[in-house]
């Protein structure tokens, strides 16, 4: 049985141009990045340098608004309008940690592979926490013997369920 394009036709969204244009909007979609103030760091930020130092600072709003202003001083290209934009961004992305021993072990071994916003979702015991990061070393996270602790200790004080 041959299939037909066309309204009635199995798939007739799917036809000719149709394809073309649905298969391309599921590759922008894919790639577009998921808000406005992502853009504005795509483009603005990461014109100069790479995410490593954005994702090490955790910093709070007032600490981000800080840090955009002086690269604004230094010359990086971000309007007016989207300041606040691109603040609130890195602020609900790359937020503040609760101080404490293991907020650099973190910040240094945890974010080479994953975002904060995963570990802040993440509530577990500290036996919880000692699996999840012997998993972690079993996958390669560069993490000293000495600071196992540290960060286990930092990790189940912070993120608990």
């Amino acid at each position: 049985m041959k299939r037909r394009c066309g309204p009635g036709g199995f798939g007739w969204w799917l036809c000719g141009a149709g394809a073309a244009l649905l298969a391309g909007a599921v590759v922008a979609a894919q790639d577009a990045p998921a808000d406005k103030g992502e853009q504005i760091l795509n483009t603005s930020c990461l014109a100069c340098h790479d995410l490593r130092p954005v994702q090490v600072t955790a910093l709070d709003k007032e600490g981000w608004k800080g840090v955009v202003e002086a690269m604004i001083d230094r010359g990086a290209q971000v309007s007016e309008p989207d300041t606040p934009v691109l603040v609130e961004y890195l602020a609900k992305t790359y937020g503040p940690l609760p101080e404490g021993p293991g907020k650099k072990v973190l910040l240094n071994v945890c974010t080479v592979c994953h975002d904060l916003q995963r570990v802040k979702r993440t509530a577990l015991d500290p036996e919880g926490w000692r699996d999840l990061l012997q998993t972690m070393l079993n996958e390669g996270a560069m993490l000293s013997e000495q600071d196992f602790p540290v960060l286990l200790n930092y990790l189940a004080r912070n993120f608990k369920p």
